[in-house]
């Protein structure tokens, strides 16, 4: 009887043995099959899961698909954002064509909303498409309306780098910008009754109703340019 116990306490020890070593290998080939001939882990994408299982980041190029993510469930979409649009219908046929996919980052809340992209190009923002593909980091409030970001923005050739701070309905309120094109650099204040832009820009700029190049400060409502100071343009 002992010697029957102790050869198989010993095909115990040998089995564990032999399964502790298969692990280790199968660990070592996993991990290799990803890394190329220069140490360097090569895939094309990656989910980082919580505790409980939920998709919270996503790193890729581009990103992977998250079951958990809102902003590429359309049920969800129209549940969760449509009734804040007066016109849902409306709303979700303008959503069919926004980009939500980036090469880079996304951080999700528990509850699937973006609240961080980093990227090239950036997701579109939740209430509209970008003017074009925009490199930079948007930072989203708890329901996935962005209200903070940076980007260097492409223009027909030209760039556009910007830093922008959003109102809660989702609006610029402030931004700070600088544009190739129109040799625009300044800062705007926008609010629903107007906007306030400090800077400089060239001629044909836009920034009022005149042609003259601009260096000073505009008051416009409803479109309209109320109070202009012009240091460019009194000299």
């Amino acid at each position: 009887m002992s010697t029957k116990t102790e050869r198989l306490t010993r095909t115990v020890r040998w089995l564990q043995a032999y399964a502790i070593l298969m692990t280790i290998a199968l660990a070592v080939l996993f991990v290799r099959s990803g890394t190329g001939t220069d140490g360097v882990l090569r895939v094309r994408g990656l989910i980082v899961e919580d505790d409980s299982g939920r998709e919270r980041i996503l790193i890729g190029a581009p990103i992977p698909e998250a079951a958990n993510r809102v902003r590429t469930d359309t049920a969800r979409v129209r549940e969760l954002w449509g009734p804040r649009f007066p016109d849902l219908e409306r709303y979700m046929g303008w959503y069919e064509d926004y980009q939500h996919s980036t090469n880079g980052i996304v951080i999700l809340s528990e509850d699937g909303f973006d609240r961080i992209a980093i990227g090239d190009p950036k997701p579109d923002p939740n209430i509209g498409r970008r003017l074009g593909p925009s490199t930079g980091v948007v930072i989203n409030d708890p329901e996935g309306f962005e209200r903070t970001g940076y980007g260097l923005l492409e223009l027909d050739g030209h760039y556009r780098v910007s830093f922008g701070l959003d109102s809660d309905r989702g609006t610029e309120g402030l931004v700070l910008t600088l544009d190739d094109q129109d040799r625009r650099v300044g800062v705007y204040v926008r609010d629903e009754d107007g906007r306030i832009f400090l800077g400089n820009a060239a001629a044909g700029h836009g920034v009022s109703n005149l042609p003259d190049p601009f260096q000073g400060l505009t008051l416009t409502r409803d479109g309209e340019t109320v109070h202009e100071l012009n240091v460019a343009r009194d000299e």
